[in-house]
């Protein structure tokens, strides 16, 4: 019973990790945290020393997602079967490819 809780569970957090970075740079962290200070720069009116304070709290805010990232697969393995976790790993692949779907849909029309 604990392990079905702890895969739904997982199972609808995961999709909110992904949705934290969208962008579309195909993983490029750094390009898309770039894009995002200097969207917040304009409507903001930052100054230099704001945007280097942001890209300060990105970068820490990026390592500890995926300090905790590894941490949640590390206690995943402990938990399931190594059948269960490779059909795990295979679920979150199709919700990836699905959100990278959907999103390369919408940028494709809203560049219409």
């Amino acid at each position: 019973m604990n392990k079905k809780i702890l895969i739904i569970a997982l199972a609808l957090a995961l999709p909110l990790t992904v949705g934290a970075f969208p962008g579309g740079h195909d993983g490029d962290f750094k390009g898309h945290k770039g894009d995002r200070i200097e969207h917040l720069a304009q409507k903001l009116d930052l100054s230099a020393e704001q945007k280097q304070q942001l890209q300060q709290v990105f970068e820490e805010q990026h390592a500890k997602r995926e300090a905790l990232r590894q941490e949640t697969d590390q206690r995943l393995q402990t938990v399931l079967t190594p059948e269960q976790m490779a059909k795990f790993e295979d679920m979150k692949k199709e919700r990836h490819e699905k959100w990278q779907k959907r999103h390369h849909e919408r940028k494709d029309q809203a560049a219409k």
